[in-house]
């Protein structure tokens, strides 16, 4: 197979990387371990675009994994960051924007009736599990086969995104005895999900997971799945959790949640909410969050926790959003893309799920339901798409389990010169 070559000052960036950066890089999944070859280093990026140190432009449909809902440096962002930063970068002391991201929240999630910010997803969630161990005096988690919640120890169990394109979607470093506690079920399996709340309903605290899993490719939940896992929640006294880092404010104002109709108990949240920069948040409802210190017994701690910044940057790109309708714009161009991608793999084996501005296209034919059925897909022929495509200018996220992303930013001509693209990559498939 013939690898895209990065240009020279990329390659001379990646041999430095090496010496001093374990795998050459601060996230797995960066390395192309799952594509081959050897990564690119961006300079700049702008709108949809990114550009190399070299100088070539793709078009980036990877998105920071998710956060630039409206493109790459929207002008509203940088704006609020520039107008933040000669007021100080951290305080440690309350600030005025960590009480409007609160409201905001609230607001766009009914769920949440209170909030509290962390630095990333895996912080947030993995507060999130410390606070329903601590609210239900239970101690065991359920989870699902390929949803990824971050590196936290006791749910990197069977988990997708960096850990599962490296084909280790367990990790080195966590106790037995800590991972014991975790139970992991099929994705849409409720057969499954049944003989776990049977076997061990007085001692789960909570089931986790994303109500449209995101990193095992993408797929959505079947028909009555989602409702019957709250109602099996209900009925045990367990806590719902659903891990939105990545749908949150992304499928909708109020994420999956308002997509699908359903109400957990607990919220992760991150991404989008920071405008780029590092951010995650957990919230829920009042009577459970009220369990946090100082005002209860669950600790939860962070320097950096409600950064001005970070704040600033999530308001600006959330307000926006609202005020030019985002959510329906990315409707309209993701429909566009799906169909032109639809048309190209007409007749192929190869499945499209799309959901608002995420997408996946597995080399397998469908229907891709889960972990298992994902894995079925051929993984030497995704590397071929993706060194191809990043030849010819776009760049999709290089692992066959991770899903693509839309922003505000990629106008119907940039989609249609991509789908022009893919379609005559995939005709030699």
């Amino acid at each position: 197979m013939s690898f895209y070559q990065p240009a020279p000052h990329s390659h001379s960036l990646w041999e430095r990387a090496l010496l001093r950066i374990p795998g050459g890089v601060n996230s797995p999944v960066r390395a192309f371990r799952g594509v081959g070859g050897e990564p690119f280093f961006v300079n700049k990026a702008s709108g949809c675009t990114i550009t190399d140190v070299d100088g070539s432009e793709c078009i980036d449909f990877v998105g920071t994994w998710g956060p630039a809902i409206l493109g790459h440096a929207p002008q509203v962002v940088i704006d609020a960051v520039r107008e933040t930063v000669p007021r100080g970068s951290s305080f440690g002391i309350p600030n005025p924007l960590e009480v409007e991201m609160a409201e905001t929240i609230c607001r766009m999630v009914p769920s949440i009736e209170k909030v509290r910010m962390t630095n990333s997803g895996t912080e947030a969630v993995m507060s999130a599990i410390r606070l329903a161990r601590g609210y239900t005096g239970r101690e065991r988690i359920v989870k699902f086969e390929g949803c990824y919640h971050g590196h936290v120890d006791s749910l990197l169990v069977k988990a997708g995104s960096g850990a599962l394109t490296l084909g280790q979607p367990d990790s080195a470093g966590i106790p037995t005895s800590l991972a014991a506690l975790t139970s992991t079920i099929p994705f849409n399996n409720l057969e499954a999900l049944h003989s776990a709340f049977k076997e061990h309903g007085p001692q789960i605290a909570a089931v986790i997971l994303e109500p449209v899993p995101a990193n095992a490719g993408l797929y959505l939940p079947g028909p009555g799945f989602l409702e019957e896992v709250k109602t099996l929640c209900r009925e045990h006294d367990a806590l719902l959790i659903f891990d939105e880092v990545m749908t949150g404010f992304r499928l909708a104002p109020g994420g999956a949640q308002e997509v699908y109709g359903i109400t957990p108990d607990l919220t992760t949240l991150g991404k989008i909410i920071g405008g780029g920069l590092p951010v995650g948040a957990f919230g829920g409802k009042a009577e459970i969050m009220d369990q946090l210190a100082p005002l209860g017994p669950v600790y939860q701690a962070g320097t950096l926790s409600g950064n001005p910044l970070a704040l600033a940057a999530g308001l600006a790109q959330l307000r926006e959003m609202e005020r030019i309708n985002g959510w329906q714009l990315l409707e309209n161009l993701g429909t566009q893309f799906e169909e032109s991608i639809r048309h190209a793999i007409k007749g192929k084996p190869l499945t499209f799920h799309r959901i608002g501005s995420m997408f996946c296209l597995y080399f397998c034919e469908g229907p891709v339901r889960n972990l298992d059925d994902a894995k079925r897909s051929d993984s030497a022929a995704f590397a071929r798409y993706f060194h191809r495509a990043l030849k010819q200018g776009l760049y999709f996220a290089p692992s066959q389990y991770e899903a693509g992303f839309l922003s505000t930013a990629h106008t119907p001509e940039a989609l249609e010169r991509a789908s022009m693209i893919v379609s005559k990559i995939l005709a030699e498939f």
